[in-house]
């Protein structure tokens, strides 16, 4: 509430404040520390009393210079601007290239900036992800164009590689969401060896990549131009990867034929038909690229640049081979 009333105790200070200040030669010694914290700019305008005053040799404060000069406080030359880095006597920063300069940047606020470098780094990890099983629907992209179906009612595109031209599965949506997940869940488990605050961040920014990148193509090759449809899907998905990361951990913990099993309901669609040559090849393939990433550093697959190399074929002459046990008398 606002009021014309002023305390007399206040205005008697202030007044005493101005006195001082206006007869420095009459300054007290005992308010000299308390003049010299107190800012000018809350007594007098900027105008008559600037930011920089000419301290004479030996005085440590404004309250000091004013008990030794005259009542006329005296301008100074403005200030120098900043000195140039390279000039002599100066110490210029160092020259530190664009990586090195990231490096120690990262060393520092490392929770500030790892979100980026995640970031970064899991976009190009999903597109190694996401090649392996990658189609095209060269139909839809034609101007009323509509896209061949399956048995299933699925749409189907064209596609090249192993998994369609070996194993001969069919170029739709949801065979490369599930090849797509092989590769993303062997990325994840490498990815649980991170440490500990960072690995969340990898993992999730990898899922974002994934359903981005799925969302673009029911837009563009499945015709679902709204978004509520899609978003259904993306839930859908969300689950499917749930179940794939329980089922895949299973595999890896209880041994070949219960992660054969898991590969087979998700990426086979349990198909009685299935050859179980090819199935054997995935679970060969899996364990052999696991391996690798487990004795890959750190730096070498938050780099963004790691490669899975070969194809499950290669692991065919293995899978061959027969069995000892099998040749043992029962």
């Amino acid at each position: 509430m606002a009021t014309n009333h002023t305390c007399r105790v206040c205005l008697s200070s202030l007044t005493k404040k101005s006195r001082l200040l206006s007869s420095p030669h009459l300054l007290p010694h005992k308010f000299a520390s308390y003049i010299g914290s107190t800012s000018l700019r809350s007594l007098t305008s900027p105008s008559r009393y600037p930011t920089q005053l000419d301290l004479p040799t030996g005085s440590t404060s404004i309250a000091g210079a004013l008990a030794h000069s005259d009542p006329v406080v005296k301008k100074t030359s403005p200030a120098p601007k900043n000195p140039d880095p390279a000039s002599p006597g100066q110490n210029p920063l160092p020259a530190l290239s664009t990586a090195r300069l990231a490096q120690q940047l990262r060393k520092r606020a490392s929770g500030t900036t790892e979100t980026y470098v995640a970031y970064g780094a899991t976009e190009q990890l999903f597109k190694e992800c996401s090649r392996h099983a990658d189609y095209t629907i060269p139909e839809v992209l034609k101007k009323g164009g509509v896209a061949p179906k399956n048995d299933a009612g699925e749409d189907v595109g064209v596609g090249t590689g192993w998994w369609y031209e070996s194993v001969h599965l069919t170029p739709t949506f949801n065979t490369w969401a599930q090849i797509t997940f092989i590769h993303m869940y062997m990325l994840t488990v490498r990815f649980r060896l991170f440490p500990a605050a960072h690995a969340p961040s990898w993992h999730q920014h990898l899922l974002d990549h994934f359903f981005h990148n799925a969302e673009d193509r029911m837009a563009m090759y499945h015709g679902m131009a709204a978004r509520s449809i899609r978003n259904k899907y993306l839930k859908d998905l969300y689950i499917q990867w749930r179940g794939v990361l329980a089922a895949y951990d299973e595999g890896l913990v209880k041994g070949d034929a219960v992660l054969a099993t898991a590969i087979w309901r998700n990426v086979f669609k349990a198909d009685q038909a299935t050859d179980v040559r090819a199935l054997a090849e995935v679970v060969g393939w899996m364990r052999r690229e696991i391996k690798r990433l487990d004795k890959a550093s750190d730096g070498e697959v938050s780099g963004g640049g790691w490669r899975f190399v070969g194809d499950p074929n290669e692991a065919r002459a293995d899978v061959m081979l027969e069995s000892q046990m099998m040749k043992e008398k029962v």
